[in-house]
């Protein structure tokens, strides 16, 4: 089972880009960073010159996604927040393509100052999930406020990529 990463953040290679890193490593996974695409914001004329449509086709060849953002003021990036937003268009443009979704797992990492992020984070991806039909494994949050370190974060990192690992096992 092909896992892909959706590193949605405004630094390619930040604290929450580390934890792609280090969880890619673990699970053999592709990674894909939202700064490498453009991607308009949803509209309901579906007019775009952008590349979601090329992006998203090629993430339906997965059967594991992780989405991947730092927490700004409680939320997703507004990187992740314009992808999430254009899955609409898989729902309302390409039906079929939406219903490709259901049945896949998902993730989601995220880094943030706070010691823990607040439920509000995740619930926005979590819904979203249940609401695509896809197999929600689970958050992996790391803390990089004060003087933490990637090093301190790695059994948890370990652990969220079992869930992914042991998700191909049974799959």
């Amino acid at each position: 089972m092909k896992t892909a990463i959706i590193l949605g953040s405004s630094r390619s290679n930040g604290n929450t880009a580390k934890l792609v890193d280090y969880v890619s490593r673990r699970v053999n996974a592709d990674v894909y960073d939202l700064n490498q695409y453009r991607i308009e914001p949803f509209n309901y004329d579906n007019r775009y010159q952008d590349d979601f449509g090329s992006l998203a086709e090629q993430l339906l060849e997965y059967d594991n996604l992780v989405l991947a953002s730092p927490m700004y003021w409680y939320s997703a990036s507004a990187q992740m927040k314009v992808f999430l937003d254009r899955i609409s268009d898989l729902l309302d443009f390409e039906k079929g393509k939406g219903r490709q979704l259901r049945g896949k797992s998902a993730g989601l990492l995220a880094s943030g100052n706070d010691s823990t992020p607040p439920e509000c984070f995740e619930q926005m991806f979590e819904l979203t999930f249940k609401y695509l039909g896809m197999n929600y494994l689970g958050m992996s949050y790391a803390s990089f406020g004060q003087s933490e370190t990637l090093s301190q974060h790695t059994l948890a990192l370990d652990e969220f990529a079992y869930q992914f690992q042991s998700a191909a096992k049974q799959g």
